[in-house]
């Protein structure tokens, strides 16, 4: 970006198509496309092609045609799959997160962690034979055994945001795969090489072609794929007003989905909690990443004498995190998105001040040398913020911490169960009793306590509560092989030379 404030393009932008039955398809002429950029010098580096329906198209029917197939793999083969591909995974993960780096602009080290958790679902998946095993009852009656096992569903999407190029694919496409499903994933298209890198990577492991394809592309992409009569299933992760639209797109065409929304998540900070151990806590959790994860702490509620001790602590600390490109060695934050999310999150800060909460840190003038055109924005940091004010409301995603006030246990509790949100939260305390309490009651679906960010292990499911979730289904985990296959059961006789003739009434056992 130049002095005046215009977009630059870096020499020779890359152009990314999209990958259908096993090798990219290159852009067609006259396809639309839109810029991708390095956000920490804010210059164009790239142009990826949005698919309109005919692109999604041939991905569907590429995926449809290989089903048949990759479904009568037995499920031991499709594990092999999945080990080779978490070897793959192990050798190019510096690779993949420098990839991410370049378009997302978070932290090397915080993509290389986004690497690990997607890998670690791969590793859930490698276990699917274990995983699909179904029940069997033998003599349910005379002579008749039962039994059920779960089947795949058939072509499968997912579409996915941002924040987490490959991790949260990585949440989905594994299980799906593993079920033995085919795949289309929509990425965002403002950081879409992760998801090209991914798809090489799957090819390599000896995934036949068509079962994983890519498509890029913006809502036209989306709506094509929620109703292709094709797919038989979606999975989606970002804000809630496109998880409202996922699900309720996809439910009208018959799908099975599964929508996570956005969030607003509490850390209640009790009277008796380790004030240095909260502040890390917070630090890292809302300022991480740029405050861009669907489970950033956006909203700290200061119970009672806590609070002043609390905010004076942040105020030191906010100013001192290390805001720089993400390659560069001890960055601690680098830049947003793109510039329109910055300007969004200016505009949640200007709201802030102008609703009358205090910003006790001020991060908009923030300028990092060498990079005045990237797309950075120092911590911000709030005080005296009321329940009404939109600051307190709304998903900001971005770094941007408020500081609530409650004067008791049973308030900052209500503060949290009140809210529209329920992704998740976390309460830091030394009292066991008042942490069992909050655990229990607590309207959320991923809690921590004196753990600020409570996302489960891959061998466990989660998922958000109000709305930050729309659908029956949580993700990854054992609900992730329930929501990838549908049950069958099986009741079976075999003749014994003995026909007692056409009954008419409803079968019972005897």
């Amino acid at each position: 970006m130049d002095e005046g404030g215009k977009t630059t393009r870096a020499s020779a932008p890359a152009r990314i198509g999209h990958w259908i039955g096993g090798a990219v398809a290159a852009p067609v002429d006259g396809a639309r496309s839109a810029p991708v950029f390095d956000p920490a010098r804010g210059v164009v580096t790239g142009e990826v092609a949005l698919a309109g329906p005919a692109e999604v198209d041939a991905a569907v029917c590429a995926a449809a045609a290989a089903f048949p197939g990759w479904a009568a793999t037995p499920p031991l083969r499709r594990a092999r799959v999945l080990f080779r591909l978490r070897e793959l995974l192990e050798r190019s993960a510096d690779e993949l997160a420098a990839c991410i780096v370049a378009e997302h602009g978070k932290v090397f080290s915080d993509a290389l962690g986004e690497v690990t958790r997607g890998i670690e679902v791969v590793e859930f998946a490698c276990g699917i034979p274990q995983l699909l095993k179904g029940e069997f009852s033998e003599q349910v009656g005379t002579g008749i055994d039962l039994y059920s096992l779960r089947q795949p569903l058939g072509v499968c999407a997912g579409i996915t945001p941002f924040n987490f190029p490959a991790m949260v694919p990585m949440w989905m496409f594994p299980v799906a795969l593993a079920c033995g499903n085919c795949f289309v994933l929509k990425p965002s298209e403002r950081d879409p090489s992760a998801s090209m890198m991914l798809a090489r990577l799957l090819r390599d492991a000896g995934l036949p072609d068509g079962v994983f394809n890519v498509v890029h592309g913006d809502r036209e992409a989306v709506d094509a794929l929620l109703a292709h009569p094709q797919v038989a299933a979606a999975s989606f992760v970002g804000s809630t007003p496109i998880a409202k639209h996922v699900h309720e797109i996809a439910s009208r065409h018959g799908k099975r989905v599964q929508a996570l929304g956005g969030a607003k998540n509490h850390m209640v900070v009790m009277p008796d909690a380790d004030l240095e151990q909260a502040v890390d806590a917070l630090i890292g959790a809302a300022y991480g990443s740029a405050g861009e994860r669907c489970m950033a702490v956006s909203v700290a509620v200061a119970v009672g004498g806590i609070a002043d001790r609390l905010v004076a602590r942040l105020a030191e600390r906010v100013p001192r995190i290390r805001v720089a490109p993400g390659m560069t060695d001890g960055a601690e934050m680098g830049p947003l998105v793109t510039r329109a999310h910055r300007d969004k999150v200016l505009g949640y800060v200007e709201a802030g001040v102008a609703e009358g909460a205090r910003l006790v840190v001020d991060g908009r003038a923030l300028a990092v040398a060498g990079h005045e055109g990237g797309f950075f924005l120092g911590g911000c940091l709030f005080d005296g913020v009321a329940p009404g004010m939109r600051i307190y409301r709304e998903e900001i995603f971005g770094p941007v911490l408020s500081i609530v006030r409650a004067d008791s246990f049973e308030a900052a509790l209500r503060l949290v169960n009140e809210h529209e949100y329920g992704n998740g939260c976390a309460i830091f305390t030394r009292d066991g009793d008042a942490a069992r309490e909050f655990a229990s009651r607590v309207q959320a679906g991923m809690v921590g306590v004196n753990v600020p960010i409570p996302v489960p292990m891959a061998f466990h499911s989660f998922g958000g509560w109000k709305s930050s979730l729309f659908g029956d289904h949580h993700m990854h985990g054992p609900e992730g092989v329930r929501f990838y296959t549908r049950l069958k059961a099986v009741t079976q006789r075999w003749p014994a030379g003995i026909r007692a003739g056409a009954e008419f009434v409803m079968p019972t056992m005897k």
